[in-house]
């Protein structure tokens, strides 16, 4: 596929459009035409219509307030197990992989004793979850999850259990697939005029692996813009997931530091 880089104002990394097939237009299943039978029996048995398939149910979310954890200036030692014995699974970083943006982390989940939470390191691939001391550190919570759809190109963004907004998304190509997971909102960055990310990015907390042969930008993840609108709702971007102006413009006051994105296929 032909592909075309342009490098983003700012700290940012260079972003290639992949430009591949259209994905194909969804279509809704139909009624099967009536058979003609020779016999009444067989007329009896035969139904008149097929039945249409249900639309599918839409994805699971976590459900009331999300707990929220800012890193310090330190960063915080990573381990496997909820205690301080077990081994070390990594280290997170206080700031963000290219704008430094000091991190919040979602817990997902919390130790018996609430004292150890659990989380998904960023950058990090293959992708770890990891547990956290909990003690000492600044904690807040959010009502907003977004939820990205891979398979049906879309993002969904929910306030306090309530879908607030269901928006078409292009994703990454065949040969450079959107990598599924739990991440985070790391970084707010908004552009100039003519940006071919658009007016406005949500960096997050996943990176790439199988970056575009020849790629010399950057392999964060994210949720922005284009300057390629008829690219949105087909698998055709390096990894990332963009939206339209409408909804980054919806999408802006919602989605603060922290907010969890989970992305499924």
């Amino acid at each position: 596929p032909a592909q075309v880089q342009i490098a983003s104002s700012g700290a940012g990394v260079s972003v290639a459009l992949l430009h591949d097939q259209p994905y194909p237009p969804r279509t809704v299943a139909r009624p099967d035409p009536p058979a003609h039978p020779r016999h009444p029996a067989e007329a009896k048995a035969t139904p008149a219509a097929q039945a249409v398939q249900p639309a599918p149910a839409p994805p699971a979310i976590p459900a009331g307030p999300q707990l929220l954890v800012h890193v310090p200036g330190a960063g915080i030692v990573a381990h496997r197990s909820p205690w301080a014995s077990s081994p070390r699974a990594g280290i997170v970083a206080a700031t963000s992989k290219y704008y430094h943006v000091p991190i919040t982390l979602w817990v997902e989940d919390t130790s018996a004793n609430g004292a150890w939470g659990k989380v998904e390191l960023p950058y990090v691939w293959p992708r770890t979850d990891a547990w956290i001391p909990l003690r000492g550190l600044k904690r807040v919570t959010t009502g907003v999850v977004v939820s990205v759809d891979l398979s049906e190109h879309t993002v969904r963004v929910y306030q306090h259990g309530q879908l607030r907004y269901h928006v078409a998304a292009a994703t990454g190509s065949a040969w450079t697939p959107t990598p599924t997971g739990d991440y985070v909102v790391t970084d707010r960055v908004p552009f100039g005029s003519g940006s071919a990310l658009g007016s406005f990015a949500f960096g997050i907390s996943g990176i790439q692996p199988r970056l575009p042969s020849g790629w010399s930008g950057g392999n964060q993840l994210a949720i922005h813009g284009t300057n390629d609108p008829s690219s949105i709702g087909r698998s055709v971007s390096a990894g990332c997931v963009r939206v339209s102006e409408w909804s980054l413009a919806h999408f802006e006051p919602l989605l603060q530091l922290g907010t969890p994105v989970l992305i499924r296929p």
